[in-house]
């Protein structure tokens, strides 16, 4: 028995001691295979999954790793089946593999002719398949790839894909040299996606994701199109492309609700090809309008499910996914996996902060009591109603103002997710909202003058969730959220952690009503944070100037 931080279970989970010295260490040993599951106050537990172990695999990991990172940090002996399904399930992972034969063209070989032998049984598997070219080979149908691989990963067989990327139409794409350069985690994640050929890069916001595309880009030097979450997102990629690369305005193409350009570059946004006409979803059509040698997935962990459909006919390109969890509350990490690809590049958020490459940030969860009336209408209220009842208590507002009053030359923003409590928030402080139905240029504008210092305070919906840049931003004030969303968390403090000139702390606050739905969703919202090292404070709205109640997380 040693004093390490780690008790590992039978059943797959981790128990981590977080006040142990060697906590931190042990952390950064177990991401790559395990997923955190609780974090209270002083032992989180983790979880390892298969799809954890593939990623890992795929990622470069081998089971002896995994084996010697459990062992180093195990207070007691690792028990031996936990090791021997470890090591059996990392092994399950490339025992198929799809490959390009100048003959037969895509091919699925096996190392194991048992297991090729069961997947060709399979009911859902066998029509992708063509003729048998050998014991262990047999023809795929090429518009198959991508659902294959799915497939292949539900029954436990993840294929390793060598079976290579089309260059697509070329074009010339260099990284401009004056004034900047790529920073060391920027290069080793572009050099690391381009070395598998697709998959997944996991930054924090603020650590320059956009820079990485780039990157990727130039070494493609091939038409590229570029998937966002929205037009004020495609814009920003649009002046960084500009200002990074030897791109042209002419070159790069916007694909959105107010224009339908196609360029050589082509930025085009979720809503839009999602959107359906007369029950067709027309603009998927832009996946074949050009012959893409990129295709890159801002946000992955927002990709809409339809796109899924489309990315499984994709799997000739070079495909990159860029995002700062992979956390997708729908569950479809898998489909991430098999149709974009594995994670390629991870690094926790306290690694870049410790570079100074994103500000330092202070979590405070402030927990305020509903007054009587408002108790009541929780108690009586219907079950699909009283999170939204809690969530939006006026008994709020007060406590925004007072801890905007704690940051008075701070830019703030406050942030919710119901509109009609936006509104009374934005009359409340006298300053602008911006909503999921404020015009673009009207954002853009608003965005502008935040960011020159002639706004201080912005009430922003959860359309400023994501890929928007707001460098200046210091305090963000979280009202309400989407119900326990652990990738809405992370977005939003996303949102304050761009590194200040003058080395200021972020401040990130959430503000939680006591006795409610609100503090268990907030509980489960704070997970992927406190992965990352983040520790909450909870204090009392009244004691708000005061000392808080000891940390959380």
């Amino acid at each position: 028995m040693t004093d390490g931080p780690l008790i590992v279970q039978s059943d797959k989970t981790l128990l981590l001691e977080i006040d142990h010295p060697s906590s931190r260490d042990a952390r950064t040993a177990i991401a790559p295979f395990a997923e955190l599951e609780r974090a209270p106050e002083h032992v989180h537990t983790y979880r390892i999954t298969p799809l954890a172990l593939w990623n890992a695999r795929a990622a470069g990991h081998d089971a002896e790793q995994v084996v010697d990172a459990l062992s180093t940090f195990s207070r007691y002996p690792v028990p031996q089946p936990l090791l021997i399904d470890i090591v059996d399930t990392m092994g399950r992972f490339g025992r198929l593999t799809l490959q390009n034969s100048p003959v037969h063209g895509l091919t699925m070989a096996s190392l194991d002719r048992a297991v090729l032998e069961e997947v060709l049984r399979n009911k859902k598997i066998a029509p992708m398949l063509g003729e048998r070219i050998d014991d262990d080979t047999v023809v795929v149908h090429p518009s198959e790839r991508g659902r294959l691989k799915q497939m292949l990963l539900k029954v436990g067989w993840p294929a390793e894909d060598f079976a290579g990327y089309v260059d697509g139409e070329a074009h010339p794409i260099k990284l401009a040299e004056d004034g900047w350069a790529l920073r060391d985690y920027q290069r080793m994640a572009a050099d690391s996606f381009w070395a598998g050929g697709s998959g997944v890069v996991v930054l924090p916001c603020g650590a320059g994701k956009t820079l990485v595309g780039a990157a990727a880009m130039a070494k493609a030097e091939a038409t590229t199109l570029i998937l966002v979450t929205n037009t004020v997102s495609g814009r920003q990629w649009k002046r960084e492309l500009i200002a990074r690369t030897s791109l042209t305005e002419d070159e790069i193409g916007e694909y959105s609700g107010e224009r339908k350009e196609i360029r050589p570059v082509t930025i085009a946004t979720y809503q839009v090809i999602t959107r359906k006409s007369k029950g067709e979803y027309r603009h998927l059509e832009l996946f074949d309008s050009r012959d893409w040698g990129l295709v890159v997935y801002d946000e992955v962990h927002l990709l809409p499910a339809p796109v899924f459909r489309m990315t499984a006919d994709l799997q000739s390109r070079r495909r990159l996914g860029l995002t700062a969890t992979l956390v997708r509350e729908d569950g479809r990490e898998g489909d991430v996996f098999s149709l974009i690809g594995p994670k390629r590049y991870d690094v926790p958020w306290r690694d870049i902060e410790q570079q100074g490459w994103i500000a330092p940030a202070d979590c405070t969860e402030v927990r305020v009591t509903m007054t009587e009336n408002e108790r009541l209408k929780y108690a009586v209220a219907e079950a699909e109603d009283r999170y939204k009842l809690c969530s939006t208590a006026a008994t709020k507002i007060p406590v925004v103002k007072q801890i905007l009053a704690r940051h008075p030359e701070e830019p703030s923003l406050v942030i919710g997710a119901y509109l009609d409590q936006l509104d009374e928030l934005g009359a409340a402080l006298d300053c602008p909202v911006i909503q999921g139905s404020t015009k673009n240029k009207e954002r853009e504008e608003l965005f502008d003058r935040f960011r020159s210092g002639e706004l201080r305070t912005l009430v922003v919906s959860k359309v400023a969730n994501f890929s928007i840049d707001l460098p200046e931003a210091t305090v963000a004030i979280q009202v309400s959220g989407t119900f326990g969303s652990r990738q809405e968390e992370a977005q939003r403090l996303g949102r304050i952690l761009r590194p200040k000139a003058d080395g200021r702390q972020a401040h990130f606050y959430s503000i939680v009503s006591r006795d409610t739905l609100d503090t268990d969703y907030a509980a489960h919202r704070q997970r992927f944070l406190a992965e990352q090292g983040y520790a909450y404070r909870i204090c009392d709205a009244d004691d708000l100037l005061g000392p808080p109640i000891p940390e959380v997380g």
